[in-house]
């Protein structure tokens, strides 16, 4: 009895789904396992609840070329599709290195901008996982149009949907500037790479040997170039930390942020923090136990934890809310801000006011970092960058200053002046233009010099100043403080703060967007 046309579609349709999902071939899967990497599938799955990925275009095929050894792969290199996390939608591609190196070509690239356009029209975080060899040579300027189209839409869809990025293998040339423009960027150590010209070019051009791990690995861009926001040591961490991260997060600009009672009650003190802050105040303490302390349940999503770890920027929750907290960090060279200091917090600030969280200031800062590198390196424009950060920022906003607050910094870090809602004080705060030492010198630079003994002379109008400015208590009657509270009282206080700013409104000048100083 003859097959019906039907069936025949049928079986054929098995073989090509079959073959698609085998991706580059048993061998190449094996191969991708030798190297401590999952296939593009076994991730995808793994970073969705299971069963609950629903694919595009698997057996979509880019163009065949015999002469340029293109031949039709179902699927063309790329997983696209949507599935969810903890029951929230969001839209996933992933690369496959075991097909073509995954590198992308033009029926690659609109896979990708399919779910793009997808995660934008619904509203959904849209999660790239990256491991590609880079453009596709033998599609020439169509590859790099096909880049194009992918960068065109990280752009418009930057302040929508979150963007995240996973790399989880090389990822260089051209390809590295999509993730660059996504809003977090993942990185796992030892098996992924990300530079704009590799180790050969550099070798070519500057005659310098140097591996592609020195070059751009993930240790290289966690803590020297800050490119990188979150390392992992294999891909189950990453993306179990990618999930953790969504977890804190809207699904898009018009949403809030997920609620999640850890059953941390909100009238919980903690009387250690009358005590965390030294008498000394030239001597250091650690800001994460006062962070640990005051978020729910001690649970902290601290992001680019080893870049200028003079601030501390990341996620927690307060009665239950997301709130994204920027903290000085005085055990690293004194909580100061410099270039790369001011730069992280920045654009982490401009991330929460674009997803509705709420911003929490702890404060201790003794001023900017000076010197001629600094100045060199433009510590002026980026330190602006905070400061233009913080006053665009229309979310809620409350600071807490712990110890110091000195100079353009105290301004800088979200204080009253720059349109703060809540501004607390800890009775250990010091609010001057300059530190008890500096201030003597200027002020009383004649005297000193006259004096039989500076050296005491100036101590004592250090210590003289020390007692006049260096409390939070001429700034409070001036109403630049709201109050003056008690260390062990901070949890309760920043969460009734951000209960009666829940409805805050902010009107803002027409405009079609401000000029950062970039």
């Amino acid at each position: 009895m003859a097959q019906q046309p039907g069936q025949n579609n049928l079986a054929e349709l098995q073989a090509m789904k079959e073959t698609a999902l085998l991706g580059g071939g048993t061998k190449r899967i094996e191969a991708q396992h030798g190297k401590g990497k999952l296939t593009a599938r076994e991730r995808a799955e793994l970073l969705l609840d299971e069963g609950s990925f629903e694919e595009f275009d698997l057996l979509m095929t880019g163009r065949a070329d015999p002469d340029m050894g293109l031949q039709e792969v179902p699927g063309d290199g790329v997983i696209t599709g949507h599935g969810t996390i903890d029951g929230r939608e969001v839209f996933v591609f992933s690369q496959d290195f075991t097909v073509m190196g995954g590198a992308l070509g033009d029926a690659h690239s609109e896979k990708i901008c399919k779910v793009m356009d997808h995660a934008v029209r619904v509203g959904a975080p849209i999660i790239g996982l990256n491991d590609s060899g880079g453009a596709r040579i033998q599609e020439g300027v169509e590859s790099l149009a096909a880049y194009g189209e992918v960068f065109a839409r990280n752009v418009l869809a930057s302040g929508v949907v979150p963007q995240i990025s996973c790399i989880m293998g090389p990822c260089a040339g051209g390809a590295v500037y999509s993730p660059a423009m996504t809003d977090f960027t993942f990185m796992v150590e030892k098996t992924s790479n990300m530079f704009v010209t590799g180790p050969n070019v550099v070798k070519t051009v500057t005659h310098q040997d140097i591996t592609a791990e020195d070059l751009g690995g993930a240790r290289v861009h966690s803590s020297k170039s800050g490119v990188a926001h979150f390392m992992l040591p294999n891909d189950i961490l990453c993306l179990r930390e990618v999930r953790r991260l969504i977890n804190y997060l809207p699904s898009n600009n018009q949403q809030q942020t997920p609620i999640l009672d850890l059953r941390d009650p909100a009238e919980r003190v903690d009387p250690a923090l009358d005590y965390l802050v030294p008498d000394n105040p030239n001597q250091s303490y650690d800001m994460k136990i006062l962070i640990r302390s005051i978020l729910d349940g001690a649970e902290f999503l601290e992001v680019q934890p080893h870049f200028a770890q003079n601030i501390i920027v990341g996620f927690g929750r307060l009665g239950g809310q997301t709130i994204g907290l920027i903290a000085n960090q005085p055990a690293v060279l004194a909580g100061v801000l410099d270039i790369q200091a001011s730069e992280k917090a920045a654009r982490f600030v401009r991330f929460c006011d674009a997803f509705n969280i709420p911003l929490v200031c702890l404060e201790d800062v003794p001023g900017f970092m000076p010197g001629p590198v600094q100045e060199h390196g433009g510590i002026i424009r980026h330190g602006a960058k905070l400061l233009y950060a913080f006053v665009e920022a229309t979310v809620p906003r409350i600071t807490v200053i712990i110890r110091k607050a000195y100079g353009g910094a105290y301004v800088v870090m979200n204080s009253k002046h720059i349109r703060c809602d809540i501004n607390f004080a800890w009775p250990t705060a010091e609010i001057a233009v300059l530190g008890p030492k500096g201030a003597a010198e200027i002020i009383y630079r004649r005297e000193i010099k006259e004096a039989s003994d500076p050296a005491a002379y100036l101590s004592q109008k250090a210590e003289e100043y020390r007692r006049r400015y260096a409390n939070p208590f001429m700034a409070a009657k001036r109403g630049f403080i709201d109050d003056v509270i008690s260390p062990r009282d901070t949890r309760h206080r920043l969460i009734r703060s951000l209960q009666f700013l829940e409805g805050k409104q902010v009107e803002q000048p027409r405009r079609k967007h401000g000029n950062i100083p970039l």
